[in-house]
């Protein structure tokens, strides 16, 4: 059976059309969403409610305390078994998210390589995180092997030392080696295709309207829970620009604008990363109902 994948950039619509198309063939949602792992977190991360889930069954949602860390690799290793129990029951898997690294890790296999581990490069590694944190890992993967920088998320930490790794031992970069890419499943794949200046009038939109519903006052409960400021769930946009409000003062439409600011640039970087996904069908924008009438004429689950 075909996967069924819902992408494309945040405010777009895809959690209802992902809900309708469930519905309509017989599946089951598995969230690609770095936010939507964490509970606790759900006004900032737009986090379907129970009525817009509509009795459809949602995976990958609330596996996470906000405390912790979570990588692709964290992703991968909880979410396939998710994939493989729904197919065994016959279900199709509708994978929902703007989160191109989670939905790349259950879409494709990630190559290692057959270069043997050195365990005094990763003790060497693992050092420089603890020293000097995640982003500085993956700016010295940057400098040498900018390509697989490029297609990892710098959270996905083994994969990272894995990569540099390669590098040292061998002097080649893991980007030259075709050890990777290879798709798990068939799949197709469906975006809305908003204009510019529609999908900003939507992303300004919801940030309005978690700021109504209490986007700062969830914050500050965190915060106060004990989940400290700079916890890896409190770097999403959105978090991040509420705990600098709290912390330092200034005007709320200042800390509205900025997350409005933050938010559609990852949407650009959103729709560059998924224009280059197989099998990409993109969708005009429609109501829900006859754009899941589009996929299911598109989709094709033999």
């Amino acid at each position: 059976m075909k996967l069924l994948a819902v992408c494309g950039a945040t405010a777009s619509g895809k959690t209802a059309l992902a809900v309708e198309c469930a519905k309509r063939l017989g599946g089951e949602i598995v969230s690609c969403d770095a936010l939507l792992v964490y509970k606790k977190l759900n006004v900032g991360t737009a986090k379907p409610t129970k009525e817009e889930r509509q009795g459809i069954v949602h995976h990958m949602i609330d596996v996470v305390e906000p405390t912790e860390n979570f990588s692709v690799s964290d992703f991968e290793r909880l979410a396939l078994p998710v994939v493989e129990d729904i197919l065994a029951r016959g279900k199709l898997p509708v994978l929902c998210g703007g989160t191109g690294f989670y939905m790349n890790a259950v879409l494709y296999q990630s190559g290692f390589g057959k270069t043997p581990a050195s365990r005094e490069i990763r003790e060497k590694y693992a050092r420089l995180e603890r020293e000097e944190g995640r982003a500085a890992l993956h700016r010295r993967l940057e400098e040498v092997d900018p390509e697989s920088a490029a297609k990892l998320h710098e959270n996905d930490v083994k994969r990272v030392v894995r990569a540099l790794e390669i590098f040292e031992l061998t002097g080649r970069k893991k980007s030259e080696q075709a050890d990777g890419g290879e798709p798990r499943y068939p799949f197709e794949a469906f975006a809305f295709d908003f204009p510019r200046e529609e999908l900003y009038a939507r992303i300004s939109r919801r940030v309005d309207e978690m700021l109504e519903k209490g986007l700062v006052e969830e914050v500050r409960g965190l915060l106060e829970s004990g989940v400290p400021e700079n916890a890896q769930c409190m770097q999403g946009i959105g978090y991040k620009e509420v705990v600098d409000f709290l912390k330092n003062g200034g005007l709320h439409s200042t800390m509205s604008d900025i997350i409005k600011q933050n938010t559609r640039n990852y949407a650009k970087r959103q729709l560059t990363f998924f224009k280059k996904m197989q099998n990409l069908h993109w969708l005009a924008p429609e109501d829900v109902g006859r754009a899941a009438e589009k996929v299911c004429e598109l989709y094709d689950g033999r």
